[in-house]
């Protein structure tokens, strides 16, 4: 590998591709690779794609249309695509990659990256964790994403992400261990588990609730996260756990998709809205019982989407009676866009882009009053903050429930480095989609 060459990741998508991006930039710096500050001066440019959205797909293509202006500068410049890929998408743009690295095989990059064109065949039937003992050159050495496991095998009728990742492949609990005590001790004091479905996870006797008690065990000042599990299997020794594991955050996902069984039957989601409601009342119970103060009030954010097909008004108005029940702290509400090879794919996508719209809307208008809220119990009460970002007199960060919060300081103040720090701050303002508040304490150094 020439020395000096420079490579830029960009990335499109959920957290899991985000730390596959950490995963492949620390193998291009093995390898040679420097970090390039903008596509401009790149050399290699890898684009780490999602297929969960058509819009994050859009996004790729989109994208792609500044290479053949950056080739023109850069005649030596090559372009790789990698991430969760469906051939069918791969196929509208084979023509802007001379790469094609599945995220699995990237063991094998350095190979591939001599040849003067390369497009590996995407494996649609297996998924593999071993790319995940590679080291990672984190983005965010603070706030550290963590994957414990590849795939899924649950196969909801609109998800891509089996056709991209395989089958469920879960990580050995020693390497995930190891890799969070190191980051503990670089600093790290948040960490993101992730997988496709978390509480599937499973290593030898080691389920996802005893992976969550050996965690919390570790020592260290850290918090832990984690996405996205499933209500289908989420059982009384999880929830018992969550509630138990202090370092466990108060702020839990939990995707419903519908508030209507047969719709819910359709999307190949396992479980009932009564269910979904009992366990949401199970899962405030424990919070309640085994927490203190404000960590009684578990925040809840759920996924949902709109206009699947065939979907009626009748049975939207399901989905919005649920979000007026449950009241959610937040809501990802998707409109709902086909993916080649899916199930629900095969179903003409039937309601209108006008109808998804204003279905959103709809949503987005309950969400705005249950989260405001939720907001205000936390008005003239003191968090704790993990700050990610400081302007010139205000910080930002997010609570342990997982609410963004501002906070002003002083011109003195500010010349501190508060970023990546834990602090405490006084609530004086509840908005629908965040916190406002003043510094009542920090770490001095």
């Amino acid at each position: 590998m020439q020395n000096n060459l420079k490579y830029f990741i960009y990335t499109f998508g959920c957290q899991m591709n985000k730390s596959d991006s950490e995963r492949a930039a620390a193998l291009l710096e093995k390898i040679g690779y420097i970090p390039a500050s903008s596509e401009q001066e790149a050399d290699l440019i890898i684009a780490n794609m999602c297929s969960v959205r058509q819009s994050a797909v859009d996004r790729v293509l989109g994208f792609g249309k500044i290479f053949p202006g950056l080739k023109a500068k850069n005649p030596n410049l090559k372009i790789a695509l990698t991430g969760c890929v469906l051939m069918e998408d791969f196929k509208k743009s084979d023509k802007l990659f001379d790469y094609v690295l599945p995220i699995k095989n990237l063991a094998q990059w350095l190979e591939l990256l001599k040849e003067e064109k390369a497009s590996q065949p995407i494996d649609r039937e297996n998924a593999d964790c071993s790319y995940l003992k590679m080291e990672p050159k984190y983005a965010n050495k603070f706030s550290v994403l963590i994957p414990i496991s590849n795939g899924c095998n649950n196969f909801c009728t609109y998800c891509a992400v089996p056709y991209t990742r395989g089958g469920l492949v879960c990580r050995d609990c020693k390497d995930i261990l190891e890799e969070i005590e190191k980051a503990v001790k670089n600093g790290a004091k948040e960490i993101w588990l992730l997988g496709q479905n978390v509480n599937d996870y499973n290593c030898g006797r080691v389920s996802f609730a005893k992976l969550l008690e050996m965690i919390n065990d570790l020592p260290g000042n850290f918090w832990i996260r984690f996405t996205s599990p499933h209500p289908k299997n989420f059982s009384d020794e999880m929830i018992a756990a969550i509630a138990r594991c202090q370092k466990v955050t108060p702020y839990l996902s939990l995707p419903i998709q519908s508030g209507d069984n047969e719709m819910l039957k359709r999307m190949n989601r396992p479980y009932t809205v009564d269910g979904y409601k009992t366990l949401v009342q199970k899962i405030k119970k424990a919070f309640y019982s085994q927490r203190q103060g404000l960590e009684r009030e578990v925040a809840l954010t759920t996924d949902i989407i709109v206009g699947y097909p065939k979907e009626t008004k009748n049975q939207f108005e399901e989905t919005a009676k649920l979000m007026d029940n449950v009241k959610y702290d937040m809501a990802y509400i998707a409109q709902y866009s086909p993916r080649p090879g899916t199930v629900s794919a095969r179903t003409p996508d039937n309601v209108s882009k006008v109808e998804k719209e204003q279905r959103w809307q709809h949503l987005t208008e309950i969400l705005k009053r249950t989260a405001l809220a939720k907001n205000k119990i936390f008005v003239d009460q003191v968090v704790e903050v993990l700050i990610d970002e400081q302007r010139e007199t205000l910080i930002l960060g997010k609570s342990r429930h997982f609410k963004t919060v501002k906070i002003k300081i002083s011109k003195e103040t500010a010349e501190k480095n508060f970023v990546g720090k834990f602090i405490k701050a006084k609530i004086t303002k509840a908005l629908p989609w965040g916190l406002e508040g003043t510094l009542v304490e920090y770490e001095d150094n």
